[in-house]
């Protein structure tokens, strides 16, 4: 294992966004295993160190692999098109007025029914955006087109955590 391999080599993956979680979860585990600082005990504290540097390199690879908005970032970025959503927020017209429509449909909604259809909405946008970012990283390998689907996708998610909120109030 090297510290400075990317997470789909740290993990024996190809870098790809279509990923196995099972098999993911799997390669994760075995890497923690071998990582363990417990597994170092008898070599001293600087093994044990190093094992736990490489314990949090492991998880740190894991959270952003086994996340497909993380995942599509990284692959993006790791291809010389980062997100930078914190500077660049352009987005499609189109997709900005769904995101308004969206927007006061939430102000409007007053019953569970009407949130739950709104929610619906959300993951069957959230569902075509993954296929959209899966076929441009890994058919087209159109990494700038995979930037702004991720944008859409960090907006998608953070709308229906917004809904589920909504939800959460109401059903309290």
């Amino acid at each position: 294992m090297n510290l400075q391999s990317d997470d789909f080599e740290l993990f024996g993956l190809e870098q790809r966004f279509a990923q196995d979680r099972a098999v993911l979860d799997a390669r994760w585990k075995d890497l923690q295993r071998q990582a363990h600082p417990d597994k170092f005990t008898a070599q001293g504290a600087a093994a044990q160190r190093i094992a736990m540097q490489w314990s949090v390199r492991i998880n740190e690879a894991y959270q952003r692999l086994k996340n497909p908005l993380k995942r599509a970032a990284y692959l993006c970025e790791l291809h010389g098109a980062p997100v930078n959503a914190e500077n660049n927020t352009a987005m499609p017209g189109a997709f900005l007025m769904q995101q308004m429509e969206w927007r006061e449909e939430l102000d409007d909604a007053q019953t569970a029914e009407d949130l739950e259809k709104i929610s619906l909405q959300c993951r069957l946008a959230e569902r075509e955006v993954l296929q959209k970012i899966e076929q441009l990283l890994d058919l087209l390998q159109d990494y700038p087109a995979a930037v702004a689907q991720v944008r859409a996708l960090m907006f998608i998610e953070r709308f229906a955590a917004d809904v589920d909120a909504r939800l959460d109030q109401l059903e309290a």
